[in-house]
């Protein structure tokens, strides 16, 4: 019997190894596509929307969501979609407000209209503002699939962190956004295939089907969506998920996160049109929910299994899934939904990774270069960023290990600088009053603000964004009366 578990171990194992080198290799083979700055950066400005809107849904779902959400459902309800709802308002605020400032000109990162509003050093600390949040957020994720490997290898977590970066950085460096965007595609069909996998394993070990999950999950509130109770009290807002947290709170995050960061705005940069980069944002929201509404279900299947079956649920909740996926599913299965996990985090880290070298060439190296280098230099520097960046998120996995729940932790560490972001973006398009001194003064008070927020209040981190925002857009405001600065509005 152990000899037969064993082999079917083996045989998953073989399914994820051929996922591993197959997709590495299908990414590099980019790199002859890879001929100057615009290619490694917005794949020269040559991909489809629906292949941009596939590769948003990658990025803005990542290993957190694979492992995390379903943990959610299993220990509450449907409460995070909520927080969904609130992303489509996002995207339409970002369609109506900020993509026509991003295609007047040629932009390689969203920090270049803060110099054109404001000037270089509001572009510099918005950048690399951006740069503490990925890296920090990016290291979270990393420690999240470095659980999902060490279940599956019996790795330690740090060997597990090198691997998986490691592998993806070959691919990232060698064929740049181009080699992210198509990857990501091939990668969340993996893993959306990889969930509806598992939905139906799980369904078939249930007595009665699904008619039986909801017979026993629906009168505890299991799919329960909306909380629509509201009250003005601290413990109001100490409250993840009710719906306007989620509908404001959402749409806060979406729009710091889809419109302010590189992360994001890159992708949307390297849409061939204005009209290809909204189509692109909008069809991805479609996906999006379906995304997390499935690892929702999956989250109370597996509640309603481990209540059925008296077996003591894994700790902690992040390994629900994974250890599930792993010790229930049928030889072959149990690898192919464990490589589609790892397809959602090797999709995140490759756009991470691209992005922050992008950010770091493009708004601090190349600027304050004095030396003439060609395409070919600049290309040599940029993927030499990406090492280097690589090795920063090894780093920071690494520490992230104390930092609790996968999912709401990433989440609010974004949250903390996201709202800044905003903040300042919100006053180069809507103001005319406010000047560099002002937005930086009032992005340092949304700031510490918010570390403030963090640190010695219960407020919950769907609120963080819209106290940060609106802190940094009211104090510059109020500072541009007195400081009576020139603008370039």
């Amino acid at each position: 019997m152990l000899e037969s578990r064993n082999s079917m171990r083996l045989f998953d194992l073989g399914v994820i190894l051929v996922y591993l080198i197959g997709i590495t290799l299908f990414g590099a083979r980019f790199r002859r596509s890879q001929r100057s700055l615009k290619d490694y950066f917005l794949g020269g400005r040559n991909t489809p929307w629906w292949a941009i809107a596939f590769s948003i849904v990658s990025a803005e779902t990542s290993t957190l969501t694979v492992i995390g959400t379903p943990a959610l459902a299993f220990n509450g309800n449907f409460g995070f979609l909520q927080v969904v709802f609130g992303y489509l308002l996002a995207r339409i605020v970002i369609s109506c407000l900020l993509l026509p400032h991003y295609f007047r000109g040629e932009m390689y990162t969203a920090y270049e209209l803060m110099q054109r509003r404001f000037g270089w050093r509001i572009r510099r600390f918005t950048a690399g503002a951006f740069l503490v949040l990925r890296a920090l957020a990016e290291g979270v994720r990393v420690f999240a699939i470095s659980i999902v490997v060490s279940i599956v290898l019996g790795t330690g977590e740090f060997a597990s962190i090198v691997l998986i970066v490691c592998l993806t950085i070959f691919y990232t460096f060698e064929g740049g956004m181009t080699a992210v965007i198509w990857t990501d595609v091939v990668q969340m069909f993996l893993y959306i295939g990889g969930a509806l996998l598992s939905f139906f394993v799980i369904l078939g070990k249930l007595p009665g089907g699904w008619d039986h999950v909801v017979a026993v999950a629906a009168p505890l509130g299991k799919f329960q969506v909306f909380d629509l109770r509201f009250q003005w009290s601290a413990e109001y807002f100490s409250r993840t998920y009710n719906l306007w947290a989620g509908l404001i709170g959402g749409c806060f995050l979406a729009t710091a996160s889809h419109g302010t960061e590189q992360l994001m705005v890159q992708r949307l940069l390297s849409a061939r049109s204005q009209s290809d980069s909204r189509n692109a944002l909008l069809g991805s929201w479609l996906v999006i929910f379906f995304q997390f509404s499935l690892f929702l279900v999956i989250g109370v299947m597996l509640w309603v299994y481990y209540r059925e079956t008296g077996l003591p649920a894994p700790r902690p909740g992040d390994r629900i899934y994974p250890q599930f996926v792993w010790e229930h599913l049928p030889p072959g299965a149990a690898g192919l939904v464990i490589a589609a996990i790892l397809a959602a985090a090797m999709s995140n880290l490759s756009a991470a990774l691209n992005s922050l070298a992008s950010t770091t060439v493009m708004d601090f190296l190349k600027p304050l270069s004095h030396a003439r280098r060609g395409d070919a230099e600049w290309l040599a520097v940029a993927r030499r960023a990406t090492l280097l960046w690589g090795a920063v998120l090894i780093v920071i996995a690494w520490i992230a290990r104390q930092w609790g729940s996968v999912l709401e932790a990433g989440l609010s560490i974004a949250s903390v600088v996201y709202g800044a972001l905003l903040g300042v973006f919100l006053l180069g398009i809507l103001t005319r009053r406010v000047g560099e001194t002002a937005a930086a003064l009032g992005m340092l008070a949304g700031l510490l603000t918010m570390f403030a927020v963090k640190s010695f209040t219960g407020i919950a981190w769907t609120w963080y964004v819209v106290i940060g925002a609106g802190v940094t857009f009211l104090s510059a405001c109020l500072l541009s009366f007195p400081l009576r600065e020139n603008t370039n509005a």
